[in-house]
């Protein structure tokens, strides 16, 4: 299980929903630090780096095939460093073929939302993924019994709905 969230997407024959909970992520990340540094991609596709082509074709491939990719992020606000990085970074998501959304975890307050993020492929199969504290994977989990599917789905699509499409969201 190398990379089992492009395996999770290359078998969805649907939907594949992601949902971010953290407010940070590997924080000593390379494109992180340039982004600190001043870097910007002036929300240009083809000025992405070469790591992002495997990412931007798995998700053309998908969406060709009529898979529905959507992202939901749950942020703190005022938002992080990061979060202002990834919400830079979101164009690329978007230009790939994914929906993106944010939620200010203020609003997500009364939603029974599952400990940890997750993607979640054709309403059947969970990623879950768990984090250390500074934001590092440490491991991840597969899951498809019924009661977690629909916990997961449940959450996911309350958080769909109040949350602010991408193009919308301005990071405070």
């Amino acid at each position: 299980m190398k990379y089992p969230v492009r395996e999770g997407l290359a078998k969805a024959q649907r939907s594949a929903v992601h949902l971010e909970m953290r407010d940070i992520y590997t924080p000593d990340d390379a494109e992180f630090a340039r982004w600190r540094g001043g870097h910007r991609y002036h929300d240009n596709p083809a000025r992405l780096p070469d790591w992002w082509a495997p990412w931007r074709d798995l998700v053309a491939e998908a969406t060709a095939r009529g898979v529905v990719i959507r992202r939901a992020r749950i942020v703190s606000e005022p938002v992080t460093d990061y979060i202002r990085f990834e919400h830079h970074f979101t164009f690329a998501n978007v230009a790939a073929g994914e929906l993106v959304r944010w939620l200010p975890r203020r609003e997500a307050a009364d939603i029974a939302l599952p400990g940890t993020d997750l993607w979640m492929f054709d309403e059947s199969s969970v990623l879950f993924t768990f984090f250390s504290g500074s934001g590092e994977v440490v491991d991840r989990e597969w899951r498809t019994e019924p009661a977690v599917t629909r916990l997961v789905s449940s959450a996911f699509e309350a958080v769909w709905e109040r949350a602010t499409p991408h193009e919308e969201y301005n990071p405070v």
